[in-house]
């Protein structure tokens, strides 16, 4: 199950499970109420029978000075369960009839009981139910995300032929004709292709449970020579120390680095820097860029500041990021660069 059909569940699970509960808490006190009530009914009924022959073990006896009892009528305090009657040819004294209160509490305990064991099992089949209703409701959900998938892997599988063809045209005009402008922009323009199609796949693939151990100075200092053939008038820079080891997928953290790197050098000025180094258990990637305007909203799919791109590597690089337990974070001023800060603590070997 993936991440987003977990989440909707989970959602669904405790929207219907607690939304039941809170119904039937409610109907159950209720019962609880009318069961007291009904205990108090009986229980005075019993005292007005005792009141007639006095012959009642449960019941104590008493006889009080008239006050200002009100006949007929239940009393109940912090020591006894009490009623009053009249007692035939007296004007002085009433006829007490009581119930110790230990003795009523555990009549109503015996109820209590009763009601929780029932609301525990009926507990049971809410659970039970909340887990069938979610599965249910995340069936739709997971048919629409499979039939997408299905579809972007369709259209990942079509884009290898022409791209094979467009590479290998380019390769031969430049032989044929030398290196041009036009030329560089064709190869530009499919190796951009190219990184769309890494990132579509990224995106469709669950990456938290496939881990190796990798040299953090090694992979930064690959992927940097990597892409700076492509950017020749940046100057890509590293300050990492050798002994850090990650423990992760290496390939979304390749995604992940090649994606902010090649965005620093891509929204770069001429000449300018992009650098890389290793603080406090963070990565740090900062360039002398154009900067970002909005820096909350670039995580947003689609959002996008320039011309260029689809304004989706960044939300993949996001993605990607709370899948491995990596904590983004972004700080940028428009014509003076941007720096992103990425918590390795929780991918780190120790």
């Amino acid at each position: 199950m993936k991440k987003v059909e977990k989440e909707s569940f989970i959602k669904s699970f405790l929207l219907f499970f607690f939304s039941q509960v809170l119904l039937v808490s409610a109907l159950f006190f209720l019962s609880y109420q009318k069961e007291k009530q009904t205990l108090d009914e009986q229980i005075f009924s019993q005292m007005r029978i005792c009141s007639f022959s006095l012959q009642c073990k449960e019941f104590d006896i008493d006889f009080v000075p008239k006050k200002y009892q009100e006949l007929y009528k239940l009393y109940k305090d912090k020591t006894e369960v009490s009623s009053y009657f009249t007692i035939p040819n007296s004007q002085k004294n009433y006829l007490k009839i009581y119930l110790p209160y230990e003795r009523y509490q555990e009549q109503l305990m015996q109820i209590k009981k009763q009601l929780i064991l029932a609301f525990i099992i009926v507990l049971l089949m809410i659970s039970i139910l909340s887990v069938l209703f979610s599965l249910y409701a995340l069936r739709p959900l997971r048919d629409a995300l499979l039939l997408t998938e299905e579809f972007i892997k369709d259209i990942l599988h079509d884009f290898n032929t022409p791209l094979s063809t467009l590479r290998l045209n380019i390769a031969m005009l430049s032989k044929e004709c030398g290196e041009s402008t036009k030329l560089q922009r064709s190869q530009n323009a499919v190796q951009n292709i190219l990184n769309l199609q890494s990132n579509l796949r990224s995106y469709l693939h669950a990456h938290a449970s496939q881990k190796e151990h990798f040299v953090l100075r090694e992979l930064a200092n690959e992927r940097i020579d990597l892409l700076g053939v492509n950017y020749p008038d940046i100057n890509f820079s590293s300050d990492i120390s050798n002994n850090i080891t990650l423990h992760t997928n290496k390939d979304a953290f390749v995604r992940i680095l090649d994606n902010l790197l090649s965005n620093a050098a891509k929204y770069n000025k001429q000449n300018g820097y992009v650098k890389l180094s290793y603080k406090d258990k963070k990565l740090i990637i900062k360039d002398s860029g154009k900067g970002i305007v909005n820096p909350k909203r670039i995580f947003e799919r689609f959002y996008k500041e320039q011309e260029r791109g689809i304004g989706i590597g960044l939300h993949i690089v996001k993605k990607l990021c709370d899948e491995l337990g990596i904590v983004i974070a972004v700080e940028s001023e428009v014509t003076k660069g941007t720096k992103f800060t990425l918590d390795l603590s929780n991918i780190i070997s120790h």
